[in-house]
């Protein structure tokens, strides 16, 4: 009997290969930090902070955590001195 090789009847069946964390997901303002409004900078720390969460439970040891957390205590950063500013 001659004997017939079977293709895999879907891709999920197939073995899944290892998948590289995606670029940042997080878009980079278009104006500097210091020339964005209050409204604008909470929004991108709260971009920033939600994609630091979801990298660090799917993918830990993806190199664009550090460029996310850096980008975290830049716009931390404009926010103490705002809020050092307001104080004065």
């Amino acid at each position: 009997m001659p004997t017939t090789e079977t293709e895999p009847e879907s891709a999920a069946a197939a073995p899944a290969s290892p998948v590289e964390a995606p670029a940042s997901p997080v878009d980079r303002p278009k104006h500097l930090l210091s020339a964005l409004t209050t409204f604008e900078l909470k929004d991108y720390r709260h971009q920033l902070e939600h994609a630091i969460a979801l990298y660090g439970r799917n993918h830990p040891a993806a190199s664009v955590l550090a460029d996310l957390r850096q980008a975290l205590g830049d716009v931390q950063a404009e926010q103490d001195d705002r809020a050092r500013i307001a104080r004065a």
